[in-house]
């Protein structure tokens, strides 16, 4: 049994990261007390989180609030965003002179976050609640799957939110309705499956709902007695409360809603809709790149792997991508033959690179990645593969949920590099990690930013391919086409959302540069409809820490250790771009004194 070193065992090197080092005498009261401040101003604007996200709370672990929803009324949220503006001024009044370096940036990350709340705001986005890929009628039974059920207590806490979830659907529901009074809508043609995801729970036997998913898993030590009094009172709110509420919101959807869709796909038809996208490019990438700059960034970036996927085809005896991308399509071979055969592949890949994580990364993390299924009932509006974190106390292990559904049209060819990316080295180490660093206030050990966390998981991928892996050389191309999808959202974001595309432009870009399955375009391009933004991240991250690596490399010459970068960058969870490369390069520069 191999030992994995514990995150507090870290080099020293770490240390400096995580603790950095003061400016000016510690011991001075004013110093003191303006450190202790900031640490209970960090502690009370967590707790403030857990108690109005009680559904996140859940997920990470903390059970106080293990009976609640979130409060999605008006009044609600108006509160909250009075929070933020509060919190915001509080931290903004903190004088940090003379902190050490890491919580100098605990304020920075704190204030940044904040900010980024309240300038939101203007836009509504909650008056948007429901797509086909999240919303409260998908969303809930998920955060079900991932929530631990250890005692009676947790069992009863959950028949109480069982019973609270008609008004949390009545909340969204009003919501709705505002969205239709601001003419801010979603895509006319994508409410119909909305409604078909609401009609199907709704459709669903008690016993078979994904709501009575935890009678699966009682715990052997809970009586009998228990058992039965449980089973039945889960089954009468499924019955009596979580079946009604989809059934009326399905009825809302269709009759109310659907009507008043928007005609247009793109971000850019919505109320202040240029400014709107704007603010979703710059926080998913978290730079300063234009729509403009990121879409002639992603144009390059697709001729460039279009070049190398063309010379893939060459060597397999094929003149160009077209008829390559056809042969690939019809070759029985190269498509699941059962739903376990993606699962059994999912972990092939992932056994494969646990052997190899010693010779990327010091720091390795104490708990493992399992792969799971996608619950049939949302296969439909799901990617792929997604990867759901882990508990902090480490009972929910992270998990890698990947997509069986609609298996005889899928593909084989990019499983492999798929799997680094959402398992390891991808999401579960970083996540991971960033959960079990020691002297990271919670809000950073949860901490998320797109193009860091997306980044580093499409870093993950190239790092497969430098470890000797993909020698299937269909694998290779399936990789380098996830390369190229990733690139292609570059483009076809920003040319929805900025160029005024429609979705067949978008679709037919799809088409002309890459062999992706045609079930993965529809779902992908749907996906950016109603998610403007979020498919930014992913290039403009991997292309940041590749760019940071070779800067590293070149300045310590043969001092360079692969190690000691990968460390340094999962080392103090996730950072926004600019703060990575400011961490970076104050690490290189200390490298060259010692």
């Amino acid at each position: 049994m191999t030992t994995i070193p514990r995150i507090g065992a870290a080099s020293a090197l770490l240390f400096s990261l995580i603790l950095g080092a003061a400016h000016a005498d510690t011991g001075a009261p004013d110093l003191e007390a303006r450190r202790a401040a900031l640490n209970e101003l960090i502690k009370e604007q967590w707790q403030y989180t857990m108690r109005t996200s009680p559904e996140w709370a859940s997920m990470i672990g903390d059970k106080r609030y293990n009976d609640k929803w979130s409060d999605f009324s008006q009044a609600g949220i108006d509160a909250d965003i009075r929070a933020s503006a509060d919190f915001l001024k509080r931290f903004e009044a903190v004088d940090t002179t003379g902190f050490p370096l890491q919580e100098q940036l605990n304020r920075e990350l704190m204030v940044r976050q904040l900010r980024q709340n309240v300038d939101g705001a203007r836009f509504k986005d909650w008056e948007m609640p429901l797509a086909q890929n999240s919303g409260v009628h998908i969303d809930t039974p998920m955060i079900i799957s991932a929530l631990s059920f250890d005692t009676v207590k947790d069992y009863d806490d959950y028949i109480k939110r069982l019973h609270a979830l008609p008004k949390l659907f009545e909340q969204t529901r009003v919501q709705m309705d505002k969205g239709v009074h601001d003419h801010l809508m979603p895509p006319q043609f994508l409410i119909p499956k909305i409604v078909k995801q609401c009609e199907d729970v709704a459709a669903m036997k008690p016993a078979d709902s994904p709501y009575a998913e935890p009678l699966k898993k009682f715990p052997k030590e809970f009586t009998a007695a228990d058992k039965a009094r449980l089973s039945r009172e889960i089954l009468a709110a499924v019955k009596n409360d979580v079946t009604p509420a989809y059934k009326k919101l399905a009825v809302y959807t269709k009759t109310r809603y659907l009507p008043n869709g928007r005609k247009d796909v793109g971000m850019w038809s919505l109320p202040d809709g240029a400014a709107r996208y704007a603010f979703k490019a710059q926080s998913s990438t978290t730079t300063e790149m234009t729509p403009e700059q990121i879409h002639q960034l992603g144009l390059s970036e697709v001729a460039r792997i279009e070049a190398q996927m063309l010379a893939t085809a060459q060597k397999l005896g094929y003149s160009d991508l077209k008829s390559f991308n056809k042969a690939v399509a019809d070759n029985p071979a190269l498509h699941p033959k059962s739903r376990q055969e993606i699962i059994d592949l999912y972990q092939k890949y992932t056994d494969q690179m646990y052997i190899q994580l010693p010779n990327l990364f010091t720091v390795l993390p104490k708990g493992k990645v399992e792969i799971k299924p996608v619950e049939e009932f949302r296969e439909k509006g799901a990617s792929a593969a997604a990867y759901m974190p882990g508990s902090q106390d480490g009972k929910r292990p992270g998990r890698v949920m990947v997509n069986t559904g609609d298996f005889a049209h899928r593909s084989t060819i990019d499983i492999e590099t798929t799997a680094l990316h959402e398992g390891v080295p991808g999401h579960h180490m970083q996540l991971t990690i960033a959960q079990e660093i020691q002297g990271l206030p919670d809000f950073r050990q949860q901490g998320n930013y797109t193009a860091y966390a997306e980044g580093w998981a499409l870093y993950s991928e190239r790092l497969g391919e430098e470890l000797g892996f993909y020698k299937d050389p269909y694998s290779y191309y399936g990789h380098l086409q996830d390369e190229m999808l990733r690139a292609i959202r570059l483009v076809v974001d920003t040319g929805l959302h900025y160029k005024k595309w429609d979705r067949q432009q978008v679709v037919d870009f799809f088409h002309d540069h890459s062999g992706i399955e045609e079930v993965e375009v529809q779902s992908e391009t749907d996906r950016y409809i109603v998610w403007p933004g979020q498919a930014l991240g992913y290039k403009i991250g991997q292309l940041k820490i590749l760019e940071l690596r070779d800067y590293a490399r070149k300045e310590l010459g043969e001092r360079f250790d692969l190690r000691a970068f990968h460390d340094q960058v999962l080392g103090a969870g996730a950072l926004p771009m600019d703060v990575l490369e400011t961490h970076i390069k104050d690490w290189v520069a200390s490298q060259k004194k010692a």
